[in-house]
C-alpha cells in the first residue's frame, strides 16, 4: 500500500529568529515497488522531507500514512515504522562502529529485537546482496576501501528487512567505478525483492538511468512529478530551479537540430546510442 504524505509542512525553529520553513503543503504517495529519484538544489528540502518518512522529523501541519495508518496517532509504535522505511544518510559509513563487518551489520536486527542467530542470519543475507564477501566478515570496517564501507553501512539497513529503502546521496564522493557498482547493486535489489527505493542524487545521469518516477523539489514544494522523459523534455523548467537535463539529451537535442529525423528525447547514454544506431540504419 506504500506511503502518503498530506499537507504536510515543516517549520525550524518556529518560535525565534532563525524561523524558517523547510516544507509547504506536500502531497505525495509513495507506491510499493517505485523506483524513486528525488532531487532539488541545495536547500530545496530533500533531506527534511525524507527524515519524515521514517519519523526522525515530526511535520509541523500535515498528516503522513504508512499503509493506511496514520504514523503520528498516539498508539502507533514508531519503532514499527522505522523497522520497515530503512534510511541510509549520505556519508553512512561514518556510522559504523562495531569491531567487525559483521557485528555491525548485526546490530539493527539486535536492535529490533531478534536473537543472535536470527541476526546473524540476516546480516550475512544483506552483506551477500550489496556483495560483500565472507571473508570480510571479521575485519574491521575502517579496514575496507570507501565503497565497501558504504556497501556495509547499505547492509545495515538492508538486514532490517525495510519496505522501503531511502537514499541520501548514497555515492557521494566515490569515484566512478565505486558509484556505479553501488547504484547497479541497488538496481539489481531493486529488480530482485521488489523493495520501493527512494534515491535522492545531484546526478541527472544517474536519475535518469536507474528510476522510473522523478520528484523534484524547489523551495520546500514539489516542484515537479512523473516519468523521467516527462521530466526531462521540460528542461526549461528544471534549470529556472537551477536543475538541468542529463547532458546526453543536450546532445541528442542538437544533433535533432541537424538531422530533424533523429530522435531526441534520449535520457540515457543507452538510449542515445540505440537511437543513433537506428537513425544510421534507416539513412543508408
Amino acid at each position: 500500500m506504500g506511503m502518503r504524505l498530506e499537507h504536510v509542512s515543516y517549520i525550524y525553529s518556529p518560535d525565534n529568529a532563525f524561523r524558517k520553513q523547510a516544507l509547504k503543503d506536500i502531497n505525495l504517495e509513495i507506491h510499493d515497488g517505485e523506483f524513486i529519484g528525488l532531487i532539488g538544489h541545495t536547500g530545496s528540502g530533500k533531506s527534511t522531507l525524507i527524515q519524515h518518512l521514517n519519523g526522525l522529523i515530526r511535520a509541523t501541519e500535515g498528516k503522513i500514512y504508512y499503509n493506511d495508518q496514520d504514523i503520528y496517532a498516539s498508539d502507533y509504535r514508531m519503532i514499527d515504522l522505522r523497522s520497515h522505511v530503512g534510511l541510509v544518510f549520505q556519508y553512512p559509513e561514518h556510522q559504523l562502529f562495531e569491531m567487525t563487518v559483521l557485528k555491525d551489520v548485526c546490530y539493527g536486527p539486535k536492535n529490533l529485537g531478534l536473537s543472535d542467530d536470527e541476526a546473524q542470519k540476516r546480516a550475512k543475507e544483506a552483506l551477500t546482496m550489496v556483495g560483500i564477501a565472507e571473508k570480510e566478515y571479521e575485519k574491521s570496517p575502517f579496514e575496507l576501501s570507501g565503497g565497501q564501507k558504504r556497501r556495509v553501512a547499505i547492509a545495515g539497513v538492508l538486514a532490517m528487512h525495510p519496505d522501503i529503502l531511502v537514499l541520501d546521496e548514497p555515492t557521494a564522493g566515490l569515484d566512478p567505478k565505486g558509484r556505479n557498482d553501488i547504484l547497479d547493486q541497488i538496481s539489481s535489489l531493486h529488480k530482485q525483492t521488489g523493495i520501493t527505493v527512494i534515491l535522492v542524487s545531484h546526478s541527472m545521469e544517474d536519475v535518469a538511468k536507474y528510476v522510473d518516477r522523478i520528484i523534484v523539489m524547489n523551495r520546500g514544494q514539489v516542484f515537479m512529478d512523473g516519468t523521467p522523459k516527462a521530466i526531462f523534455d521540460r528542461s526549461d523548467a528544471l534549470e529556472s530551479v537551477g536543475l538541468a537535463a542529463p547532458q546526453v539529451t543536450y546532445i541528442m537535442r542538437c544533433l535533432h537540430s541537424i538531422y530533424p529525423d533523429m530522435p531526441m528525447d534520449a535520457t540515457t547514454v543507452e538510449e542515445a546510442k540505440n537511437d543513433i544506431l537506428k537513425y544510421l540504419e534507416a539513412d543508408k
